[in-house]
């Protein structure tokens, strides 16, 4: 089984239909978000797709898309009514 990583996704995108298309991969992938930054546990294959899949969607001279990998997840501090990431049972890719 392959070891799954935590990333953070974010977005700044300019195009409405670019934003859309944007929105539905990403939440393909993401295991929480909000607005326009993600939480993905994403194996290498996933995360490869994924950016596949983003650089499909966006214009690199209007746009913008990162993705970082978190390390020391153990060490996250929340606050307000944020929650930890979690790595769910299973993960639906599709």
């Amino acid at each position: 089984m392959s070891q799954r990583h935590l990333y953070l996704a974010a977005y700044d995108i300019s195009c409405n239909r670019r934003l859309r298309k944007a929105l539905r991969v990403l939440r393909g992938y993401a295991s929480g978000g909000q607005k326009s930054v993600f939480e993905c546990f994403l194996t290498q294959v996933e995360k490869a797709q994924l950016l596949a899949e983003i650089e499909d969607v966006i214009n690199p001279d209007e746009d913008r898309f990162m993705l970082l990998k978190l390390v020391g997840v153990k060490h996250i501090r929340t606050l307000g009514k944020a929650v930890l990431p979690q790595d769910g049972s299973f993960f639906y890719v599709g």
